[in-house]
């Protein structure tokens, strides 16, 4: 929103939604839900979806995964742990969960990422390796050509 001088229960909802945002940021390994979420804020879930959804451009939910299908992006670059390993250590509680939002974002399964990531981002820091391989938000990954 872009408002001169929004009203105080907005500023104090954005207030709010970005305590949402960092505790996601922080506790993503953790069981989190749309409903402990607003608890925490003293928000419905629903008023919480919404105004997260107007501020960030996507729901909790997704923020949340996405959050999470980052770290394990890292953790697969680093190659100790199995897929299996890394869906449980980022917190998800199912492996096809993980593997059907990992390839919506990421446009391969996680295990060929690992397979991938392990070449092409052989010799680099590993804070540029995590800038460019960076999942893609609020959007799904572009098709890979393969029918």
């Amino acid at each position: 929103m872009t408002e001169r001088n929004p009203p105080p229960q907005r500023l104090r909802d954005l207030a709010l939604l970005r305590r949402v945002r960092d505790r996601i940021d922080r506790e993503y390994a953790r069981p989190l839900d749309v409903e402990a979420l607003a608890r925490g804020v003293h928000m419905s879930a629903g008023h919480l979806s919404r105004q997260f959804r107007l501020a960030y451009g996507e729901s909790p939910y997704s923020y949340l995964m996405t959050r999470r299908i980052e770290r394990a992006m890292a953790l697969l670059r680093r190659g100790d742990l199995s897929v299996t390993e890394v869906c449980f250590t980022v917190g998800c509680a199912s492996l096809g969960t993980f593997s059907t939002r990992f390839t919506e974002l990421v446009g391969m399964p996680p295990s060929a990422y690992r397979r991938q990531a392990a070449r092409s981002t052989a010799g680099l820091p590993s804070c540029v390796a995590k800038q460019v391989t960076r999942p893609i938000r609020n959007r799904e990954a572009p098709p890979t050509g393969r029918g």
